[in-house]
């Protein structure tokens, strides 16, 4: 790290998480650290049962640590569930999660509605402007989800988590469902909307080409805390069985390998 480094805009500290009473009480993280500097895209990972998920719920205020510390822009992220929540981070479930009973328009722009800081009419324009800013057509507005492609359902996702201009976006497995070409182009996506907006970002996936294609930091979590924390090339290298399992098995060595040469026609 350099003397320049971005300054801190997600800070975990110390953080304990345990669920249930007495005898059925189990821990999941236990002295858990981690810091995510302004503008770092971050991937998350770690074996199944390592609470990467509970940490999302954590830092957007969702579920409140049994000790220790999480604060979002310098807040403490229980404020995050109050007034405003939207407009400070933005959430991009697995599957999308749009409403089905709502069109594509009224999916993007269902926060606005909520919050009632616009006129609808506005809200309309603003939603209008997000979808085209995902690479979706003004026709596409009127569609249901149900008519919309997996990757068309994750543009519209990402519209609607984008549509209050929040400096913070958690992603969970933004390309599980795609095909390789449709998670190709996703990435493309997010790694514009990052540099476009300068956005904050923290991604939980399992997916190896999605990691290396975005990440600028990966942070691995195990023994129920934060084991590393740094770019890939070097989480790779740090020695532990999971990381071993995980980026030096067979599906890493595939991420990793370079892409066959197209032979030229004569």
């Amino acid at each position: 790290m350099t003397g320049d480094a971005a300054p801190a805009f997600v800070e975990v500290r110390d953080l304990a998480t345990v669920f249930g009473k007495g005898a059925q009480a189990f821990s999941v993280h236990e002295h858990l650290d981690l810091t995510v500097a302004r503008g770092e895209l971050l991937s998350l990972v770690g074996g199944s049962g390592t609470g990467k998920t509970v940490l999302l719920r954590h830092i957007l205020g969702l579920t409140t640590p049994s000790s220790g510390s999480v604060t979002v822009a310098g807040r403490p992220a229980a404020e995050l569930g109050g007034d405003g929540a939207s407009s400070r981070v933005g959430m991009l479930f697995q599957h999308g999660a749009l409403f089905t009973a709502f069109n594509v328009l009224d999916n993007i722009a269902f926060a606005l509605y909520e919050l009632h800081t616009v006129p609808r009419d506005l809200a309309h324009e603003i939603a209008m402007v997000k979808l085209r800013m995902v690479g979706l057509k003004p026709e596409h507005a009127l569609r249901m989800p149900a008519d919309l492609s997996g990757g068309m359902i994750k543009r519209v996702a990402l519209a609607r988590a984008l549509v209050m201009d929040p400096p913070l976006l958690l992603l969970d497995e933004p390309t599980a469902g795609l095909d390789p070409n449709g998670s190709d182009e996703f990435c493309d996506l997010l790694r514009e909307m990052h540099a476009a907006l300068g956005l904050t970002v923290i991604m939980v996936t399992h997916d190896l080409d999605t990691l290396y294609a975005l990440s600028s930091k990966v942070a691995v979590l195990a023994e129920k805390r934060v084991i590393v924390h740094a770019p890939p090339a070097e989480v790779a290298r740090f020695d532990h069985p999971f990381i071993d399992h995980f980026f030096r098995g067979q599906r890493g060595l595939r991420a990793l390998a370079p892409a066959p040469m197209q032979l030229k026609e004569h």
